[in-house]
Formats: C-alpha cells, sequence, structure tokens
C-alpha cells in the first residue's frame, strides 16, 4: 500500500536553503547601489536584454549603481531559452572588464544568463560541464556576488537555486544549479512591472501559477515548500486578472510579484512536474516562449494528475477562489483544473498550434520529456503513452475527462 502524502513528507530526507536576501517595496529600486556596494562590488557586469534596455527600464538601475560609485559593464544580449554561446560571451566580456560582480535586470532568461556566467567565472569552465544531471560535476564554488532585479512576474529565477540553459547542438535545455548559483540579493520593486503588456502578465502569471501547483503536489513536497507554494497560489487567484486587466494597479503588481518570489521558493529547493518537463524539453527543440507554453500546458497536466493527490487539488481549489462548500473532494480537486482552464482562456493564452507547435511532434516530444528529471516528481506515475496523451490533450485530439 502506497504511503499517503504526508506520511511521505516525513520520511524523505529534505533540504531548504534560502541564500538569497529578499527585499522588497514600491520604489524599492532607489536602493539598489548601497546594496550593490555592500556586496562589495565595485565594477558590476549589467545582464539584460535588448528590448529591456531599449525601452530604459535599465537606465535609473544603472544611475542608482553609479552614483554609488559603482562602474558598469553593459551586455545587454540576451536571449529568450539563453543558449550556452551566450553564456560563454557574457563570461568573456566579465573577464576582459575586470568585472566583480553581477546585476541581472528583466526576466528569467535574464537571471539565468546572468546565474550562468556565474557558474563559468567561479569554475573556470564551460557551464555544460556542470550540467545538473548523472554523471556531471556539481556545482563547487560559489557565484560571484549576484543581484537579480525582476521586471516579471513569473519564473521567480530571482530566488532559485537554477538556471536553464539551452545547448543547441543537442537541442536539448539543461539544468545547472545548487544553492552555490542562487542569487546574492533580489530586489523586487513592482514599479518595474507595470509597463508589462498584457500577454507577458498572462503568460509569466501562470508560469508562477504552475511552479505554485506543481511543487504543491509533488513527491518531494515539503512543510516550507507547501506553505509557500500556497500562499503563491492565493495570490495569483486574486491578482492575476486586475494586473492583466490595468497594468498600472500597482497592488495587484505588488501581489502577483510575491506570487512569483514565494511560487520561486518552491520551486528553487526541489522540483516540479509533468508540465515543467514538458514546456522545458519542448523549449529545447524550438524556440517558444516558456510561460506561455506551461500556461497551455497546466490545464491538460492538471487534468491528468489530480488522481494522484484529490485532496490537495481540493484544496488548490479552495487558494484559487473557487467555493467548494457542499463539494466532495473529487469534485473540488476536479473544480481546481476547471479553474485553471477557465483562466488560460480568459486571459487569451494562446494554444500550442498558434505558439507553433505541430501535433506531428507529439511522439517526440513525449519521448524527451520523459528523460526530463522533473518527470520523477510528477504527483502521478508517468509514461511515454501518459504524455502522448497530456500533449494530445493541449492539441484537443482527445475528449476532456472531467
Amino acid at each position: 500500500m502506497s504511503l499517503n502524502m504526508k506520511v511521505e513528507q516525513m520520511y524523505n530526507f529534505h533540504q531548504f536553503e534560502l541564500p538569497t536576501a529578499i527585499k522588497h517595496g514600491i520604489g524599492s529600486i532607489k536602493h539598489i547601489g548601497e546594496e550593490v556596494k555592500n556586496l562589495g562590488v565595485t565594477k558590476a557586469l549589467l545582464v539584460t536584454d535588448p528590448g529591456i534596455y531599449e525601452a530604459g527600464v535599465t537606465k535609473p538601475i544603472e544611475n542608482y549603481l553609479k552614483e554609488a560609485g559603482i562602474e558598469i559593464s553593459l551586455f545587454n544580449k540576451v536571449e529568450p531559452n539563453p543558449p550556452v554561446r551566450l553564456i560563454a560571451e557574457g563570461s568573456k566580456q566579465y573577464k576582459e572588464d575586470n568585472c566583480d560582480g553581477l546585476v541581472a535586470v528583466g526576466g528569467g532568461s535574464s537571471m539565468d544568463t546572468a546565474k550562468a556566467i556565474g557558474v563559468e567565472i567561479a569554475h573556470n569552465a564551460s557551464v555544460l560541464e556542470y550540467e545538473a544531471a548523472e554523471g556531471k560535476k556539481p556545482l563547487e564554488n560559489r557565484i560571484p556576488a549576484l543581484t537579480t532585479i525582476p521586471t516579471t512576474a513569473g519564473t521567480g529565477s530571482e530566488v532559485t537555486q537554477w538556471a536553464v540553459i539551452t545547448d543547441e547542438e543537442r537541442e536539448f535545455k539543461f539544468n545547472t544549479g545548487g544553492p552555490l548559483i542562487a542569487a546574492h540579493l533580489t530586489i523586487i520593486d513592482p514599479e518595474l512591472h507595470v509597463s508589462m503588456p498584457p500577454h507577458v502578465t498572462a503568460m509569466t502569471g501562470i508560469d508562477a501559477l504552475a511552479h505554485a501547483i506543481e511543487c504543491y503536489t509533488m513527491h518531494y513536497a515539503q512543510p516550507v515548500t507547501d506553505a509557500v507554494a500556497l500562499l503563491a497560489i492565493e495570490y495569483v487567484g486574486k491578482y492575476i486578472r486586475r494586473a492583466y486587466s490595468d497594468g498600472g494597479d500597482i497592488e495587484a503588481r505588488y501581489g502577483m510579484a510575491q506570487a512569483a518570489m514565494l511560487a520561486g521558493l518552491a520551486y528553487g529547493s526541489e522540483s516540479a512536474g509533468a508540465a515543467h518537463a514538458m514546456s522545458q524539453t519542448l523549449g529545447g527543440i524550438i524556440p517558444v516562449a516558456h510561460g506561455q507554453c506551461v500556461a497551455t500546458m497546466m490545464g491538460p497536466v492538471m487534468e491528468y494528475n489530480w488522481k494522484g493527490h484529490p485532496a490537495k487539488f481540493a484544496r488548490i481549489a479552495q487558494a484559487l477562489g473557487v467555493n467548494t462548500f457542499n463539494m466532495t473532494t473529487e469534485e473540488a480537486a476536479k473544480a481546481a483544473v476547471n479553474e485553471v482552464y477557465k483562466l488560460a482562456e480568459e486571459l487569451d493564452i494562446p494554444n500550442l498550434e498558434e505558439q507553433g507547435v505541430s501535433p506531428d511532434m507529439i511522439d517526440r516530444l513525449a519521448k524527451e520529456a520523459m528523460k526530463d528529471p522533473q518527470t520523477v516528481g510528477n504527483p502521478r506515475d508517468l509514461t511515454e503513452e501518459d504524455y502522448k496523451w497530456i500533449y494530445k490533450r493541449c492539441f484537443n485530439l482527445v475528449p476532456k475527462t472531467l
């Protein structure tokens, strides 16, 4: 007889570390100069993407750093799904410009790029050598002082202990990480989020929700991750529609920023499940936006998974604001699934075909997802055929089961 979730939590040997100082509040970015200076940084590699830079988002950050006496080497070449070659280019610039710290401004790609650059600097080797896979080296050294400044509310990379990097030769996305890769400091200022367009608010917000749901229901869950994941789900349920409808709603932006960070704490300590295994492997093959991809997959994955832990899925429904009074546990669990389907529809999340994914890829995608380590954490056992079913649900090729 299998152990129930609470007993599993007690028998597993768990670890939860929080290497990152979290500082936040409306207007908190004005403290960036002194905070980075306190980390001992005198010249920072500022890692960001061209869009963020050209929109002027980094300008006040640059000014605050300069006012504190910190020199800046600008690396504004970040790409979505950052590849190994980009990391090598950033590491080269860091060394040539004699930097002694990193500041990442942007979404998950910018923060993951900065983390991976840090790995190469700390180990004087390619990040490929530190892929989190059997037979590869674990990280041995702390990365240089890294400050993360998220401008989206989704990945939680500001506090996670992972970077997701693309090996273009293998068409494969891999993780590298552990406590040694985590940012030393994150500054979360919702004023930097108000310029996010609705579609970015939607896809990053549901990515945060996916982190929380998958970490709350996965096999490796523990009380600390349960707590932060549940609050993240509540915040998303309360604030995501407001942030999507009114980008200037600063309370909603603050709530979503906190949701992303809390979900990142859950995800950063352990693992996720099928939705992230699917989206991560897919993103290594074709250039899909991670958050958008996860947002499309989350409903079908939950439809498959709810039987794994019905009581937890019922609690998710409550956290999302569903009135579960007089519902059975099974009914409430199914209500959670339907609420996520409804949310993706209301936020106009494009389907996989609209994102450039062909149904002809299902067999390959199912095979690749089975190789992802996050499959192991999924709350319901998975086979290649199960992944095919989930993908077919994503394309509406099989009927809904609820």
